[in-house]
């Protein structure tokens, strides 16, 4: 057995590898450049047609969705350049004062047609074919070439689907939780523990670079949300999109509580140095609590990246019973705070602290607040789409397409939850 599994070990990093979002972008952008340049050969009179190849570069994206979008841009800005380069060949020739002048000119037409961030391509573009030719009949020749690019960088993903990114999303997802539970361990072990006030402070500089991991989680669920979007193999895509978004937004706000978490643990550690933070028996159930709370957090990460209604309905079981646990613990660490503050009051407010930020994660996890943001999103997305497309949605409510599509939606939507 062990035999196969080494046997097997280099197909399975294959397959890894070549889902990997690097290693997909590169081989689809070189293919799709090399199939646009053997169609320019034939196609266009140049004897090395490479504004073909360049474009489908530009225009070829990792997701349907942005390829649709931002190709959409970036074919527009190459255009314009050429066009702006065809004029000014025309006219003009190539020194130093008609290069000033065509950047300048390139930049403001760049802004006229609304490439947004693809403006300064518009003056690379123009540059590119001014630089290679003085001749309109050659310039209108990179026109032809432009073109051919871009159709060949739109069709590549119409034609070979993208993969869709939900379970990368779902990785990042998962490993942002387990990292935010390592560090509730640690706070919990520091409540347990005599904790000199520098420790307390580098469990919070540890809690302030979560925001970091936060933005990186975000970008992988941004991908995945486009890979959803236009994408024919995928059947309620909206509801993955909003199930995903929603939990990223529970385990932000869970990574912010924590940090003001880890700020009042260390404003203990300051006022009650040399002291431990806490007595002993109520030390040891704050580390019990924030030890449950983990727990949950990982298990909520596991309900939200569960594609599979069996996984998502044990997942949603073990939340229940953890939050159930965590809140029974917290009742239990209230009454010792009430004590502890009856005997000496000078932190109280920072024992009332802590009972606040840990029911606001609590809140936040709860699965009645969460089925009720979920259905929100989903109507408001809703809402939005038939504000946007009125049209569409009139036709929709004549074929009844909406209601049915809302209940499948609620339904999976419960399952998911």
């Amino acid at each position: 057995m062990r035999v196969v599994r080494e046997w097997v070990a280099p197909a399975r990093q294959f397959v890894k590898q070549r889902r990997d979002p690097v290693t997909v972008q590169t081989l689809r952008s070189a293919a799709a450049a090399t199939v646009a340049y053997i169609i320019a050969v034939r196609l266009s009179p140049e004897a090395a047609p490479l504004t073909a190849p360049l474009t489908a570069l530009l225009v070829v994206q990792v997701t349907l969705f942005s390829t649709l979008t931002t190709g959409m841009r970036r074919v527009n800005a190459v255009v314009t350049g050429v066009v702006v380069a065809i004029l000014f060949s025309l006219l003009v020739g190539l020194s130093w004062w008609s290069l000033g002048l065509l950047i300048l000119s390139s930049l403001i037409v760049g802004h006229l047609v609304r490439v947004d961030e693809f403006v300064p391509e518009v003056a690379i573009s123009a540059m590119l074919v001014l630089g290679v030719t003085h001749h309109g009949d050659t310039a209108w020749a990179r026109i032809v070439e432009t073109l051919i690019g871009a159709v060949v960088g739109l069709a590549f993903n119409l034609l070979l689907a993208p993969p869709v990114w939900v379970e990368e999303a779902g990785e990042s997802i998962g490993s942002l939780a387990r990292r935010v539970r390592q560090l509730m361990l640690r706070l919990g072990e520091q409540a347990f523990e005599h904790t000199p006030h520098h420790r307390a402070a580098a469990r919070l500089h540890e809690a302030r670079r979560l925001d970091h991991d936060i933005s990186e989680v975000d970008a992988d669920l941004r991908q995945a949300e486009d890979s959803l979007r236009l994408n024919p193999r995928v059947r309620e895509g909206l509801l993955h999109r909003v199930v995903l978004r929603t939990g990223l937004d529970t385990l932000e706000i869970c990574t912010v509580v924590l940090r003001v978490l880890a700020r009042t643990f260390t404003d203990l550690a300051r006022e009650r140095e040399p002291d431990p933070l806490f007595p002993p028996e109520t030390g040891a159930v704050v580390e019990q609590l924030l030890s449950e709370i983990s727990d949950a957090v990982v298990s909520f990460s596991v309900l939200v990246t569960s594609s599979v209604s069996e996984s998502a309905e044990s997942a949603e079981e073990r939340l229940i019973t953890e939050l159930r646990q965590a809140a029974t613990t917290r009742d239990r660490l209230a009454r010792l705070l009430l004590e502890d503050v009856r005997r000496d009051a000078r932190q109280w407010q920072l024992y009332g602290a802590l009972l606040t930020e840990v029911n606001r994660i609590l809140d936040e996890m709860d699965i009645e607040h969460r089925s009720k943001r979920l259905l929100e999103e989903l109507d408001r997305h809703a809402r939005e789409q038939r504000e946007r497309l009125p049209r569409l949605t009139r036709m929709r409510e004549r074929l009844r397409v909406p209601d049915r599509l809302r209940r499948n939606q609620r339904d999976t939507a419960g399952r998911s939850l």
